[in-house]
């Protein structure tokens, strides 16, 4: 397989009031691989990150889409690959503005994707991935949460929660996108098990994902609690389907 172009890498990177971070979040990801272009998709943050974002588009490599409101992490980056897939793009990662994705590890999820990847995953619970700064309750949750979507889905990935990730352009044409729903954590086990569905290939790179130094996490009750019965529900779904087919085999 040919390299793909990295001129032809959009990052995106949503935002709510992230003033503190997302210009040094952009000043990395632009040292470190110098060819992809930004988009910031931002979520009309109160605290002006758009309006910082659209200084930052002075670089003719970064580019802003300004949404109506806060409307959850999902739509952003649905959003965003539209915006993305709309303009020629042919591989798109996601990647969160606090700094918990560094930009310094980018160009080894690039190459997973030069290798022939479909979808590469920056995984924290693979040899070689770590946290830092992290409570043993974060560890516990996220840990355990993964290991709860391998068991009701049925595949063999270590961090399907994992929100720093890469997808090809087919990939995404290929996954019924319309029809994604879920938001938080959630988007991105249920665009895991999609592309998994659909047979397309995943790759997971270790990464060390580091807490943010500034700002309030996302994280909340609501997210959690939407995980937690999105994935009960494609899991029973998933066994139903596999109790199906074993019966109608017999």
């Amino acid at each position: 397989m040919e390299g793909i172009a990295l001129s032809k890498t959009l990052v995106i990177i949503p935002t709510f009031n992230e003033t503190e971070n997302i210009a040094g979040m952009v000043g990395r990801v632009r040292s470190n691989t110098p060819d992809v272009d930004v988009l910031i998709a931002d979520d009309n943050s109160p605290d002006g990150t758009g309006d910082l974002a659209d200084v930052l588009a002075g670089d003719s490599q970064v580019f802003v889409l300004h949404r109506a409101a806060k409307n959850g992490l999902g739509a952003a980056y649905l959003a965003g690959f539209a915006w993305g897939m709309d303009r020629g793009y042919e591989t798109f990662v996601e990647m969160d503005a606090d700094g918990s994705h560094r930009p310094e590890e980018l160009p080894a999820l690039l190459a997973a994707t030069e290798r022939g990847a479909d979808v590469v995953i920056g995984s924290r619970w693979v040899t070689g991935g770590s946290v830092v700064n992290w409570p043993r309750r974060r560890k516990v949750l996220s840990r355990g949460g993964n290991i709860y979507v391998r068991m009701m889905l049925g595949f063999a990935i270590h961090d399907a929660t994992g929100g720093y990730r890469g997808y090809t352009r087919r990939t995404l044409a290929g996954l019924d996108l319309h029809e994604v729903e879920s938001q938080g954590y959630c988007f991105q086990v249920d665009l895991t098990r999609r592309a998994v569905a659909a047979g397309f290939s995943v790759a997971e790179v270790p990464i060390t994902f580091v807490e943010r130094m500034h700002g309030e996490s996302k994280m909340s009750g609501p997210i959690v609690r939407e995980a937690l019965w999105r994935v009960t529900a494609w899991g029973l779904r998933h066994r139903y389907e596999q109790l199906r087919s074993l019966v109608k085999r017999r």
